[in-house]
């Protein structure tokens, strides 16, 4: 396995699996609505405020009917974070998007309810009021005051425990909020980030039973400052009551982060550990996920296993795969790591760069899966992307990259030498420079044997800034030698969480004739919100769904009357 870090111009666990009704509801929208996951009942909570609220019933059995899907949360009136209360199973623009779908040919469109309450593992929340009432929560729209939300339907249960514990922290230890008016104060901001990564536990209770990362957003330049006791004193507090050795094991570390700022950007640049585990993993898609707290992560990450499986299905065994803004390579190391895990025994052949896999009646031959190659421009990514493959299976022999590199710069060198690319795009859509590209790929065959790729720009790179910026790679060599291909995708595979920018880039794409779409599956990934996830899979050429069709009834051929001598 090659592993390249570069400058340049899945099956799924059974830790992740939830319990799920049998029932299949198709609504009169053909949209097939797949089944909802039973609630599941909340962790030991640290007050009896909490417990007595819990977020999650405990129904073995019984699935969770439509008229049930209410979120029945008592902060919605005054929170931001949830705009409709009724109906999470069907937020309001999955009418939309399955009209939109079924007029581009896609009729089996499908949207995966997922987990209605209790789904948030990540939350950023400010701090502000005083000590003694401290509030813990989201701003209220359109302003800076700052709902107390102790009580959140849509937190993971040990969120809101772990909150509970930071305000009863506050109050004993006399610790005062930031004020924003006066600059004064100490905790600005919290980051709650849940993990279920936890093989001591029978998978059953592994999400229930998730650890929080606590984040502390400190208003000083750094450790050395006069207030940072205070810090410490917070943290050992939340460590004692709520670390291994407390009555319920609910705090999984405590960072702390270093803000000085005025503007409304959370994070400083500076980070501190300061108890509990340094590293902090998750399981989804098939593999051991690394995330720092400064990584981007996935709020709703059991939604995000749901869709990493879907994407399987649609990346061929042997592929080589681009990811472009991949982040810290999730989606490839995924696809790199559910290629290798298949229950057939393989034979390599390394001459012809083929692989053969044997069943019970046949023998098939396959490519290998040549390459993950993963395109980021966050270079707080790459020790994320470090510690990930390292927890890989070590069979796995493909070349695997990660390139600090804007896509929209020379878009095309990186489609160059892939079969498939698959995009996860903020919520503004794709570059402009790559819709032009993907738009004008049939006409960039010819271009394509003769552009560099940035690996051939790699290798023969002189100028001295680019090579510093590589002094830190590491590179584990391949076990068989792979050529590199110049083809160009043949499959792209769009992930959005922005609606109205994927409608765009999808008639974009559609407008070239040089893609088709060809699958759709939504995702609830914010219950309570109008945002969905999709994916989206689109083919090369114009596909039969926009041919027109010629109608008109078959003419029956007249018998010819018999004739007799």
């Amino acid at each position: 396995m090659s592993v390249f870090f570069l400058s340049a111009p899945p099956s799924i666990s059974a830790s992740l699996i939830t319990s799920r009704s049998t029932t299949t509801v198709t609504s009169s929208s053909s949209v097939q609505i797949l089944p909802l996951p039973l609630s599941q009942p909340p962790p030991p909570t640290l007050s009896g405020r909490l417990s007595s609220n819990s977020l999650l019933s405990n129904p073995q059995t019984t699935p969770i009917s439509s008229s049930g899907c209410s979120l029945n949360c008592p902060h919605f009136e005054s929170c931001s974070g949830c705009t409709h209360e009724d109906n999470l199973h069907r937020p309001v623009i999955l009418e939309e998007a399955t009209t939109f779908f079924k007029k581009l040919g896609v009729s089996d469109f499908t949207f995966d309810t997922c987990r209605l309450w209790g789904w948030r593992c990540r939350a950023k929340l400010a701090i502000r009021g005083s000590w003694s009432d401290p509030l813990i929560g989201l701003y209220q729209e359109g302003t800076h005051n700052v709902v107390d939300i102790p009580d959140c339907k849509a937190h993971h249960p040990s969120i809101n425990a772990a909150v509970e514990l930071l305000r009863k922290g506050i109050k004993i230890l006399n610790i005062d909020p930031y004020d924003e008016d006066e600059r004064t104060g100490y905790l600005r901001y919290v980051q709650m980030a849940v993990t279920t990564y936890n093989t001591s536990l029978p998978a059953s209770e592994r999400y229930r039973s998730g650890r929080v990362q606590v984040s502390i957003v400190w208003n000083s330049r750094s450790e050395t400052s006069a207030s940072f006791e205070k810090l410490n004193d917070l943290a050992t507090f939340m460590w004692r009551n709520g670390g291994p050795n407390s009555k319920v094991h609910l705090i999984h570390s405590v960072w702390a982060n270093f803000q000085t700022s005025t503007n409304n950007v959370i994070f400083g640049n500076r980070w501190r550990h300061l108890l509990g585990e340094r590293d902090f993993w998750e399981h989804v898609g098939g593999i051991d996920v690394y995330l720092a707290p400064s990584s981007f992560g996935q709020a709703n990450t059991r939604a995000f296993d749901s869709l990493l499986q879907k994407l399987h299905k649609y990346v061929p065994v042997g592929a080589s795969v681009t990811d472009l803004y991949a982040g810290a390579g999730v989606i490839g190391l995924s696809l790199a790591s559910a290629r290798k895990c298949r229950k057939e025994v393989f034979i390599c052949c390394s001459d012809c760069f083929e692989v053969s896999f044997i069943s019970s009646t046949k023998i098939f031959n396959l490519n290998i899966f040549r390459s993950v190659r993963c395109v980021e421009i966050n270079k707080e990514s790459k020790l994320a992307f470090e510690k990930t493959i390292d927890r890989l299976p070590s069979s796995i022999d493909s070349s695997i990259s990660w390139h600090l590199a804007d896509t929209s710069v020379e878009p095309l060198s990186w489609l160059v030498g892939s079969e498939v690319v698959v995009v996860d795009p903020p919520r503004k859509g794709l570059d402009p420079s790559l819709i032009s590209a993907l738009q004008a790929i049939r006409s960039a065959e010819r271009k394509a044997m003769t552009l560099e790729s940035p690996t051939f720009k790699a290798k023969d790179e002189k100028r001295p800034w680019i090579l510093r910026a590589r002094e830190d790679s590491i590179e584990i060599p391949s076990r068989t030698t792979q050529e590199e291909s110049r083809s160009l995708p043949q499959t792209l595979i769009y992930i959005s969480c922005g609606w109205e920018s994927f409608k765009d880039n999808c008639m974009a794409l559609l407008s070239s004739k040089a893609w088709h779409l060809s699958k759709a599956h939504g995702f609830n990934f914010f219950p309570g919100t109008q945002s969905i996830e999709i994916l989206a899979v689109f083919k090369r050429g114009a596909g039969a769904s926009l041919k027109k069709k010629k109608s008109g009834k078959k003419k029956k051929k007249k018998n010819k009357p018999s004739v007799s001598l």
